[in-house]
Order: structure tokens, then sequence, then C-alpha cells
């Protein structure tokens, strides 16, 4: 198979998907997708969970490790196989369609989607900063139950959210040129924010007070913390406590780190696939995941630890750069985090889409989903993510005192991350897997890029990823399990789907 040529370039030529990007642009994609709300944000609740500063870059590390050795290996699989869907495609042919549509299900109703809604009520709660009236608890309509442990509410915050998803839709509904000149110009902006705040916490901060100075860097228990607090219930104490803790303390950065396949989504829409796709997964991944571990390591040379644990609503950039530069800095990080949470949905909106489309083509989604509009464009499949986006923006958690009745709610934003990094790890180790899997069923197929560090790289990741989800099914039943449940409904769906698709299935 020619990555320069055959597949993607005859969609092309039937009415398809236009390749219109290229080196930058792909790049762009990658470092726009992954940098949003997550690194602002998550670094509060990581530290909460392990109670040292030596453990939260740790958390990061390691999530940064996941997020290199599996951008290795899915780079053989994108120069190989350069099509719309990404991922899904990979699946599809290394295992089955079932495979693939189960991951593309997934990405619908809770990946993908779920990822674009808890970066939405990011983006809200940060323009909350300048804007007090745009707030979790002042509602328009105040939470209804819906039984479970879970109700249902539209407050400002989540209002703005759904108002940021529809607009993005909507823009990227218009075609690839304006989708991704938004991209750009908006990944540019919020990477030069980026650094900005690693560069002044690095060079204004390492005050007495910071976690830096702490002395008990990797001592947990010095700084107060108990892992019974840390996760009520929790029924191991000690060293295998804090690697439990640790695991999950993982849920934010790996939340801030995905999204980096998304560029794989729009494969037959980029210029000479084989060298472009990998360098772009290699080289964005590379900057993020360098970007982020600086920016915590910022944090604890700025905050003290209980800066970071306590940080008002987890906005740790923001109590950062208030430590720097007074409300100034406030202000400024507030309309930084706006910038990064508006181009990254950008982004992940316009990578989505392709999914369902390509899925559509092989008949296993609605047929109109596969149509492009008169800007080359799968509007079908950008506005129903765009509805079902701002839908998973409402419900929250619910959770009644036994000894008092009092009725707490819970963060939507957190319990959003948690749906999805169980589920989007099962995935990625599928896909990471599918690179053995491949060498073994198709070993001719024509590689422009072979994973460095073959079968090592491969293996790390499914061994650590393979914890993880084992770690979260333990920490985190009630969320990961949501979150499997909304896959496995894709299980009749697909059969449904299959008795109804054409025997010739319309591939890229």
């Amino acid at each position: 198979m020619s990555t320069k040529g055959g597949v993607a370039e005859r969609e092309q030529s039937r009415g398809g998907l236009a390749k219109g990007l290229g080196q930058l642009d792909a790049t762009t994609i990658v470092v726009g997708s992954m940098i949003g709300s997550g690194i602002f944000l998550t670094s509060a609740e990581s530290a909460r969970l392990i109670g040292a500063p030596g453990w939260l870059l740790m958390a990061w590390a390691l999530a940064g490790l996941l997020t290199i050795t599996g951008a290795l290996c899915c780079a053989e699989l994108a120069a190989m196989m350069p099509r719309a869907g990404g991922q899904y495609v990979f699946l599809r042919e290394a295992y089955s369609p079932a495979f693939g549509f189960l991951f593309g299900w997934a990405v619908f109703l809770v990946i993908q989607t779920g990822t674009i809604a808890a970066v939405a009520v990011a983006f809200a709660r940060f323009t909350g900063v300048l804007v007090p009236g745009i707030a979790t608890t002042n509602y328009l309509i105040a939470p209804v139950p819906l039984g479970a442990g879970y109700a249902i509410s539209l407050s400002t915050e989540q209002l703005v959210a759904v108002a940021m998803i529809l607009l993005l839709t909507w823009s990227n509904t218009r075609g690839l040129e304006l989708g991704k000149l938004v991209q750009n110009t908006f990944t540019f902006a919020k990477t030069a924010a980026l650094i900005g705040l690693i560069l002044l916490g690095l060079a204004l901060g390492w005050g007495e007070t910071s976690a830096a100075r702490s002395a008990a860097w990797w001592d947990s228990t010095a700084n107060g913390w108990r892992p019974e607090i840390a996760q009520p219930g929790l029924a191991v104490a000690g060293s295998l406590a804090l690697l439990m803790l640790l695991g999950k303390a993982m849920v934010g950065p790996l939340f801030a780190q995905s999204a980096w396949n998304n560029v794989t989504f729009t494969g037959s829409e980029v210029r000479d696939p084989g060298r472009t796709l990998p360098r772009a997964l290699l080289i964005g991944c590379g900057i993020v995941v360098t970007l982020y571990i600086l920016a915590n390591v910022a944090y604890v040379a700025t905050l003290p630890l209980e800066g970071i644990q306590n940080a008002p609503q987890n906005r740790v950039a923001v109590a950062a750069m208030n430590a720097i530069l007074g409300p100034v800095g406030t202000v400024l990080m507030a309309i930084a985090i706006m910038i990064s949470t508006f181009g990254c949905n950008n982004g992940l909106i316009l990578a989505g889409a392709r999914v369902y489309y390509a899925m559509a083509r092989d008949g296993l989604f609605f047929r109109k989903v596969a149509t492009l509009n008169r800007h080359q464009a799968p509007a079908v499949a950008l506005v129903a993510q765009g509805i079902w986006a701002s839908f998973l923006t409402l419900p929250r958690t619910m959770t009644t005192d036994a000894a008092t009745g009092a009725v707490s709610y819970g963060n939507v934003y957190t319990q959003l991350l948690e749906y999805i990094i169980s589920v989007d790890l099962v995935f990625y180790a599928l896909m990471v897997a599918a690179v053995i899997v491949m060498r073994r069923k198709s070993p001719a197929m024509e590689r422009p890029y072979r994973t460095w560090g073959y079968p090592i790289v491969p293996l790390i990741y499914i061994t650590i990823a393979g914890l993880l989800i084992v770690d979260l099914a333990y920490l985190a039943p009630s969320t990961s399990g949501i979150g499997y449940l909304l896959v496995l409904t894709g299980v009749p769906v697909y059969l449904a789907w299959r008795r109804r698709a054409a025997p010739a299935r319309l591939a890229d």
C-alpha cells in the first residue's frame, strides 16, 4: 500500500475528504488537542491523593511515559493506514470490525464527547474568574434527581459550556480551512501562555513556603496525608495504598495528555502521511509531555503543597499566577486558559467527527453521517457529536449524607475524567497491542515508520495500562463502571447494524 496515494486519494476522488493538512497543521492538531484544561486543573486532585510534591511529579512523569510509548506505537499504525477514522481503522484491521465499532461507539458516547464536555466545562469555569455570575452553583435549572445517585442541572457554567461546544461545532461545518486556521492560531497562543507560566514560576518561585523546599519531598505521611482520607473506604494501607493512589492520581495527568491520537482520525486529509503523521505524533507528544512536567515543577516551586491541594475550584495555575503577580496574574491566567480550552475543543471537535464518518461509510453508523456538506466537512457527524457532548455537561453525581440528610452534587469535570480514562486506557492498550498483531498478521505490509524499541516499548505501555485499568476498577467502580457499561451497549447496536449493512463495505 502506498502511503502517498492509494486509499486516501481514491476517497478524495470520490468526492470525499480533501487532503488539506501539512506537517505544521498535523502537529498543531496533536499539541492543540492535548493542551486544554487538564494541566491547569488536575494537579490539585492528584496532590490530594498522594500528598507529596515528589509523588505529584511522579504521577505526571508516568503519564508522560505512557503517552510517549503509546505515540511511538501509534505512529507505525498511522503511517501504514492513513485513513479517516484512525484508531477505529487500526482496531478494525488488527482484530475485527466489532472491535473497531466498539471503539467508535465509545468515542461517540464517552471518550471524545466526554472530553469535549469536560474541556467545555473547564472553559466555562475559567470564564467565571472574569464573570462571577458564571458559576457551578448559579442554577438556571436546579438539580433534578434522576435516581441511582445522579441528577441533571443547568447552571450558568453549564450553559456557557454548551454554547462553546455548539459554536465550535458550527465553525467546523464551514470546512477544513477554517477549522485548521482556528486550530493553528489557538495552539500557538496557548503554548506561548503555558511557556510563560513555566518561565515565571521557575524564575520567581522557590519561596521559603513552596512545596519544592519541603523536607518531606517523598514522605506523604509527614505532610498529613492519610490514605483513608484521600480515598474513603480504602481497605489497604502503607506502600500498597500509596501505589494504588498513585495510579488514581494519574487520571488527571492522563486526561491532560489524552487526545494525542486525534490526528490519526484525520489520516486521509494529511498530505504525505507516511512521513507527516509519525513526525506529528512524536514531535507533538514530546513537546507537550516536556511542558507539562515543567509546569508542575513551576507549581511546586511557586505554591506550598496545601496551596496546590486546596486551590479554589482546583485552579492551580490561577493560584500560581496569583502568587507571582497578584490579581493581575489571576486575570491573565484565566484568559490564557480560556484560549487554551477553546483551541483544544476545536481540535477535538474537528477530529472526532471523522471517526463517525468512517464508521458510517462502513455501514456501521447512521447513513447520513457518511455525507459531506458543500464545504467538504462531515456536517452531520459534527452536529450529532455536538448535541451529545452538550448533553454530557448536564448530569452530575448526587450524594446524600446519611447523618444529616444534606445533599451534595459532584464535580462535573472530575466525574467526566473518571468515565473517560478507564475506557480510553482499554482502547489505547488494544491499539498498542495492534502493532504486535499487525506485525504477525500482515508482515509484508509497507511500514514507512517502525516502532522504535519494538517489542519492549509496546510491552511497557500494555503493562502499565493494564495495572491502571485494574486499579481504577477497584478505586472508582461507579464512574469507571459506567464508562464500561456505555461501551458494552454497543454490542447489540453493532449486531443490529451488522445485519443492516450492505455486503460491500464502503471502505476508505
